[in-house]
């Protein structure tokens, strides 16, 4: 008979998964039906044909969505209700009868895999269709299969030892347990976040010193007047992938670099690559990533505490189709389902990114020059066919960013 949690969770599923395809469905059609004119605040630097190539590459990326959307929604009907994840554990059992530990990472591991042969294809459709057809997709099928093979060994390598961890202390570290893994868990973020730029972002892209000596002092220039230290200036080789461009800020404490697309700095000019990155700065300077990084510790010490409490209740297995409860099947359990319980704060998380960016913008106006963001902005939004018209509700449900039309409008106040 249904408990009260499984249906909270079928009644919360069913509605997340209609506003999902509802919104996407809303944004495809709005994109669609402003197609044929550029809005007024592009016109002059956005022609026709690349205004409708972003809303037909915004309309297939929406589309595949859609469908990928259905797909997760049945693997994890199947998975929890369907029996499928406590048919996995019988399989387990069978093998590893006695050692508890290593059957439930090698529980884990295959629902991992599962879900991630069950998104392949749509990765692949994503990359060898819908990009290739829009021209932005600069990987091989070789490139592919490489990048699938380096990206499982460093999960593994950095991924198994942090699992077998928390299963232990699950097991034998008494009540507390989820609190000595929230130390753990976050000390290992903290690592991670210092010693990714160096060891483990080489693994997937080419990283060179900025050889542009003019460009590099302005740069050098705009970072110490912001009071900003870096460990050096560096251009990636994101052609060899995409033809997307971006910068960014990575790493922690002493190890922070700056990161250029190789293809941004062949789009724009010195004053605009300067702009941008004024940008990045203002994020850095308003501590929007220590904020989220001190956000992303709260919610994982909630979402341990409350694991903590959940795994000792028999109810908490029985409503998703566990039949034996275990500490890893408690662990696996809470990973699947909880997005579904967390899905109606997206909205309110995208919205705090958005005043993010506004205040990183407010910056760069303020630090480099408001005119200049403006003219990289148009040409980002160009280049990576970003539509200028996306559905308003769907952009306020998920987008991290502003809309085009308002975020440039806000930019061209201080231009008047």
């Amino acid at each position: 008979m249904p408990t009260t949690l499984t249906v909270t969770f079928i009644s919360l599923l069913i509605a997340t998964t209609f506003i999902r395809l509802w919104l996407s469905r809303r944004h495809f059609l709005h994109v669609q039906q402003h197609r044929q004119v550029v809005p007024a605040a592009f016109s002059e630097n956005i022609t026709l044909s690349a205004h409708q190539k972003a809303a037909d590459y915004t309309a297939a990326k929406t589309q595949l969505a859609m469908v990928e959307v259905v797909v997760q929604v049945l693997l994890l009907l199947w998975l929890t209700l369907g029996g499928g994840l406590q048919w996995i554990d019988d399989i387990w059992r069978n093998l590893l009868p006695s050692q508890e530990i290593i059957r439930g990472a090698l529980v884990i591991s295959s629902v991992m895999i599962v879900s991630s042969l069950i998104d392949l294809p749509f990765e692949y459709y994503r990359t060898f269709v819908v990009d290739e057809k829009f021209g932005f997709n600069k990987m091989t099928p070789a490139m592919f299969v490489t990048d699938l093979i380096k990206h499982t060994l460093v999960g593994l390598a950095l991924g198994a030892p942090i699992l077998l961890v928390a299963l232990w202390l699950m097991q034998g570290a008494g009540n507390y347990w989820w609190l000595y893994l929230w130390v753990i868990w976050s000390v290992f973020n903290l690592v991670m976040l210092a010693i990714y730029p160096t060891f483990i972002a080489p693994l997937f892209n080419k990283f060179t010193p900025l050889e542009d000596e003019n460009l590099k002092q302005r740069i050098e220039a705009l970072l110490t007047k912001c009071g900003f230290k870096s460990q050096g200036l560096f251009v990636m080789d994101g052609s060899a992938r995409s033809s997307h461009g971006n910068a960014y800020f990575t790493g922690f404490g002493a190890s922070k670099r700056v990161v250029f697309f190789d293809t941004l700095l062949s789009r724009l000019n010195a004053d605009e690559i300067e702009s941008v990155l004024a940008h990045e700065l203002g994020h850095f300077k308003h501590h929007h990533v220590i904020k989220r990084i001190a956000l992303m510790f709260l919610v994982s010490f909630l979402g341990l505490a409350l694991l903590g409490w959940l795994m000792n209740q028999p109810w908490f297995y029985t409503s998703f189709g566990v039949t034996q409860a275990s500490n890893y099947m408690a662990l696996v359990l809470f990973l699947l389902v909880s997005p579904v319980f967390l899905f109606l704060l997206r909205p309110i998380m995208a919205n705090y990114s958005r005043k993010n960016e506004f205040e990183a913008d407010d910056y760069a106006a303020k630090h480099a020059s408001a005119k200049y963001l403006v003219a990289a902005l148009v040409k980002l939004y160009r280049d990576n066919a970003s539509t200028l018209t996306p559905d308003p509700l769907h952009s306020a449900f998920y987008d991290s960013h502003p809309p085009a039309s308002i975020r440039i409008y806000k930019l061209e106040a201080y231009t008047s």
